[in-house]
């Protein structure tokens, strides 16, 4: 199966800076989309940023300009460099594998479903 190990989280103030880094293991053949969520206490979770296999990247309106995704496929990690962070930023913020793609005895199987990663603490205090 796939497992998911993300790490960079933590506390920063207003201002600063952090890189979020998910890196995917197991039979993976290929993933066609990673991407980052977050969640904040009380609310429900919502998409960060996207990007796919063919190069195409998606951000919420909220962190456009301020946060980037990017990835490395030889290494299926994902990840996110997020500048300027407010404290509305605070959250857990959950790495995301959409469509992901198999290695099998048999070939490639496409997963029937999407892969969650357990989710590291982002804190935006002064």
């Amino acid at each position: 199966q796939v497992q998911l190990v993300e790490s960079g989280g933590g506390s920063v103030q207003p201002g600063g800076s952090l890189r979020l880094s998910c890196a995917a293991s197991g039979s993976i053949a290929h993933i066609y989309e990673m991407g980052w969520y977050r969640q904040a206490p009380g609310k429900e979770r919502e998409l960060v940023a996207t990007t796919t296999s063919d190069g195409s990247t998606k951000y919420a309106d909220f962190v456009k300009g301020r946060f980037s995704i990017s990835r490395d496929d030889a290494t299926n990690t994902v990840y996110l460099e997020m500048k300027s962070l407010k404290p509305e930023d605070t959250a857990v913020y959950v790495c995301n594998l959409h469509r992901v793609w198999l290695s099998t005895e048999l070939g490639a199987r496409r997963a029937d479903f999407n892969y969650w990663g357990q989710g590291t603490q982002v804190t935006v205090s002064s």
